[in-house]
Order: C-alpha cells, then structure tokens, then sequence
C-alpha cells in the first residue's frame, strides 16, 4: 500500500511539472523577401500540415542618417491562389538602433507610417483574397536603453491600427522581466533560438542549444503575458578562409556535405573547389554546419512543457517556410512538433 501512495505522489509531481497545452494553432513565419509565391512543395507542405496562420514579414526598418527611420527589404510575395482561409499576421522587423535617441514626435511617426504601410501592403493586389488580418507583430530585439522609447511606439501602433498587437520576446528578457520590462501587447511569441553569438562559441550549436535554453527558461514566475513559441526549422553554414569568416550560407545541408571532410562535432573541410550559391568555395577552407535534429526539437518541446507555464491554447510557428531548408523533414514529422505540446 506504501507502494501505492508513494507512485502516486510521484505521478502527480510529474504531472505538476507538465504545462502541455490542450489546442494547437499551426502556424509558420515566411521571411524571404525576393521569392513571387510559395513554392509548389511548400504549398503542399502547408496543406498536409493543416498550418492555417502565417507569420509574413512585409518589410523591415532601419536607421538612415540622412533619411531617417526608413522602411526597407519589402516584401514580394504575392498570396491569392488557394490561400483565403489563411490568418495573415503582417510582422516587421525592426532594428534596435531605430530606437535610440528618439522624440516622442519622431516615435509617433514611426508608428503611423508603420501603420500606413502595412495597410498599403495588406490590402493592395498581393494579399487581396486574404480576409482574416485581425494581428500585426512587430520584431526587435531591444535592450534597456531602448525599451521605453519600443514600448511607446508600440503603445502608439495599437491606438492607430485598432489591432491586437503582438511582439517577439528572446530568451533574456523573458528570464528578466523586471530588468527588461514587459512590452504593452497583447500576446508574445517566445523565440526559442539563437541563443548564442554565431561567431563566438566554436564548440556548440549557436541556432540551438538546449543545455543553454534549459537555463535561460529556469525561472518559477509566470511570464505576465499570453506566450506563444518559435522553434527553428532551419540551419546554415558558416565560411571560414584562413580562419577568418567570410559568409553565411543558406544552402542544403545534406548536399554540401557530399563534398566535405568531418573533422569534428559542426566542423568540415572542403575537400575540392567548388561554388555553392554563387560564392566560391576553395579546398581546404573550413565549414562549420549548424542544423537542428528532430530529436533535438522535441527535446527542447519537451522543456518548455516542463518549465514554461503555458496557456491551454497557444500559437506554435516554425521558423521559416523554405522548401530548402525543411528538406532534413518530413511532413508528418513536422506535424508531430505542433501536437507534441498537447501530448
């Protein structure tokens, strides 16, 4: 009977420490800005998934010293074929830099030309057919010396847009609200990678690690705002000549490889000249490959379950919709991300 009581209490210590959601919304981020449409795979992939949200970024925003805060990398992508039921969340990215030394005037501004040209984009020809627009997200990743200035515009693109507002979160700020402060949104979309500076930790997966993303998520306080969760989907290769970087390239992983040597855990040698998205590729140049396993997503599924107090329904999007890159996936193992934080 000890017996008994003892598995119990354990089973229900197990079950306190799971903070699964009971409903999914599938969902997936678009960031290419030069591509027409969605390709026929990736369409396809969209279908079979059931994912019905799309995160696009219309454009992004920087610092110009002579022209000021300005719009730029704006989207190309057209959706009206077979896509009228999807839930568009037009999202910007934003530069820090954008946010400092500001006037409230000059953040008023931002906010109503923000305002103006997602409405130019969301309702001209390119996204016509798409009824449901009711989010817009913004992205940027601020630091203490701006976080007044973002949360003022972001304060203002609400009152303007008349819309819910939501807003990427990385790991840091989530872990320290009372230092970073809490944006004034309605809804947060915890990016769960890049958790270390690309270039300077060799040894580890930069895109991913999920030693280092257990402890940024070791916290007991609840977030005070509704979390919903980016994974990444996605992997790149950095160039190494004369052991100094030299690119970032987006390619498929499986088919560089073919013409690599391993040398250690992320590190190769190309083995023979050769070009790779137009960029030249010399022997004996080092490559270090960052991609993410299934194993390793469901694994750090699993910790958020354990460790982020999640509402019973979230938003789950991937991070990003290319044909390319989702190779290393099949479909139906990129279904069982999405229903993994119910199981």
């Amino acid at each position: 009977m000890k017996h008994i009581f003892l598995l119990l209490a354990l089973s229900a210590v197990v079950a306190s420490c799971s903070h699964k959601a009971e409903h999914v919304e599938k969902a997936f981020y678009y960031w290419k800005n030069n591509e027409y449409s969605f390709s026929e795979s990736e369409r396809n992939l969209l279908e079979s998934t059931g994912v019905k949200k799309m995160y696009v970024k219309f454009f992004e925003v920087e610092k110009n010293e002579v022209m000021g805060n300005i719009p730029v990398a704006k989207t190309e992508l057209h959706m009206y074929n077979n896509m009228e039921d999807v839930n568009l969340v037009p999202t910007v990215y934003i530069r820090n830099e954008v946010f400092k030394g500001c006037t409230k005037q000059s953040l008023d501004l931002l906010a109503d030309n923000v305002n103006f040209l997602i409405n130019k984009y969301r309702t001209d020809y390119k996204f016509k057919n798409i009824q449901k627009v009711d989010e817009y997200q913004m992205d940027c990743d601020w630091t203490i010396s701006t976080k007044d200035n973002y949360f003022y515009f972001l304060k203002r693109l609400k009152e303007l847009s008349q819309k819910k507002i939501s807003c990427t979160l990385r790991l840091y700020p989530y872990k320290y609200p009372d230092k970073m402060g809490v944006p004034p949104v309605d809804r947060v979309m915890l990016m769960c990678y890049n958790l270390i500076k690309p270039l300077e930790d060799h040894e580890r997966n930069s895109i991913l690690d999920n030693k280092e993303f257990s402890a940024y998520l070791d916290t007991d306080e609840k977030y005070p705002l509704h979390i919903d969760i980016a994974l990444p989907v996605y992997s790149w290769v950095q160039v190494y000549q004369n052991n100094h970087f030299q690119k970032l390239l987006y390619t498929d992983t499986k088919s560089i490889k073919a013409i690599l040597k391993p040398e250690k855990d992320f590190w190769y040698q190309v083995q023979n000249d050769t070009v790779i998205n137009d960029f030249y590729l010399r022997q004996g140049d080092k490559i270090k490959i960052e991609e993410i396993g299934g194993e390793q997503l469901k694994g750090a599924i699993d910790i958020i379950k354990k460790r982020v107090k999640l509402d019973k329904s979230i938003t789950v999007s991937l991070f990003h919709l290319d044909d390319e890159q989702l190779k290393s996936y099949s479909n139906e193992e990129i279904k069982g991300f999405y229903s993994r934080f119910t199981e």
